[in-house]
């Protein structure tokens, strides 16, 4: 039985200082009216062009974010090395930005793709798909309204670009992970990642479509996805989530009067979650499993069904996901039992990642029990570390 609550493992590779720094970030989260007027003021700020680096650099982003450049987080990846995880180096901007903001993103995911190619301990490449076009576009394709002859040219060299990196993934034999985006624009976004699937997944997965779990349509979808899969002579790979974006979700359907597309309660998304992975491994011959929770509960099932069906530890159709600076506790010990798990290590310039980090820090208090459980067991550790030294 993995043991998550095994602090020795979970932290061995931070040092008392870290432990220290760490422990006091998760404290400072743990105050939900503080992230708020910090989040408020870094906005601010930023909006303002007023340099915020000198403040975020050691804080926050140091937690949660690799490094500026590929290079500069190379240290992290050494260390995960070191306890048997990989890392995914993720350049997170979000937002398509101007043409030649869109056009730096995809030579810099280009990047990251060859830079996977050469190392091992990179087993995947990961892309945010509105980063390369314009989300009002994406969502009237996905309502599928009325589009003009400017907006068919921009929705296909959207998809070229797509494909650009798709093919780029598949010659260098480096799986790509195209992440989930909100609801109301999905739909054309899964469409492509269809098609990238069918067109490059022929030998192996090379494409993976996420799965938002916390929506109540994506056990359908995920049904699709196989069934195409099957009838089309491709494999499929699916990446699940439990999903990013709730309150913007169930407040945009709140003001725009439509049913919510999530679930009303946690129970709904962890059985859906869960459920899916049943469904997955029941077709584990034909897709690959890219399980990314913080959940202990969902790893446990996943490893269950795995030791029930008889496939090892480190089967490389299968593998565990947490972002980089959270839950180390998941991370750390199934990578000492022997599993496959790797790390989401965002990179990427200061005020390119504060979005992200935005949303870092309002998921550690608003998701119940997120902070508290990191706080407690790094208390733990402190504790075990204070005794063993006395």
């Amino acid at each position: 039985m993995i043991d998550f609550e095994n602090t020795r493992i979970a932290f061995e590779y931070k040092s008392k200082s870290d432990l220290n720094r760490t422990f006091f970030l998760f404290k400072m989260l743990s105050f939900p009216a503080l992230v708020k007027f910090a989040n408020s003021l870094l906005k601010l700020a930023l909006g303002m062009k007023i340099p915020i680096d000198w403040m975020v650099k050691p804080t926050v982003y140091r937690q949660f974010v690799g490094g500026v450049t590929i290079p500069e987080c190379n240290p992290v990846v050494g260390t995960l090395k070191n306890f048997n995880i990989k890392a995914i180096l993720d350049y997170s901007v979000e937002g398509g930005g101007d043409e030649k903001q869109i056009q730096y993103t995809l030579e810099e995911t280009l990047r990251s793709i060859e830079n996977a190619a050469k190392n091992p301990n990179i087993p995947f490449a990961v892309f945010k798909p509105t980063a390369f076009g314009d989300i009002n576009l994406l969502e009237k394709a996905s309502l599928g309204a009325t589009l003009t002859t400017n907006d068919r040219s921009s929705l296909g060299k959207y998809k070229e670009m797509v494909d650009i990196l798709c093919k780029s993934a598949h010659d260098f034999s480096v799986p790509i992970l195209i992440d989930a985006e909100d609801s109301w624009y999905q739909p054309f976004i899964d469409s492509v990642v269809d098609q990238m699937m069918e067109k490059y997944n022929k030998e192996k997965v090379i494409v993976f479509n996420t799965f938002q779990m916390y929506r109540h349509d994506r056990l359908v979808v995920l049904e699709n996805t196989l069934e195409k899969s099957l009838k089309g002579g491709y494999y499929a790979g699916v990446k699940f989530v439990r999903g990013a974006y709730m309150e913007k979700e169930r407040l945009r359907a709140k003001k725009m009067n439509y049913a919510s597309p999530i679930y009303p309660d946690k129970e709904g998304t962890d059985k859906a979650f869960d459920y899916a992975l049943e469904i997955s491994m029941k077709n584990i011959d034909s897709l690959m499993i890219f399980c990314g929770t913080h959940n202990e509960n969902s790893c446990l099932h996943l490893a269950k069904l795995m030791e029930n069906q008889g496939i090892s530890k480190n089967d490389p159709r299968i593998w565990f996901s947490q972002l980089y600076g959270m839950s180390d506790h998941i991370s750390f010990n199934l990578g000492a039992e022997g599993y496959n798990v790797v790390k989401y290590v965002p990179y990427g310039p200061v005020k390119s990642v504060m979005p992200y980090l935005f949303r870092r820090a309002e998921e550690n208090t608003s998701i119940a029990g997120q902070t508290s459980r990191e706080l407690r067991l790094l208390t733990i550790e402190k504790t075990r570390r204070q005794a063993a030294n006395s």
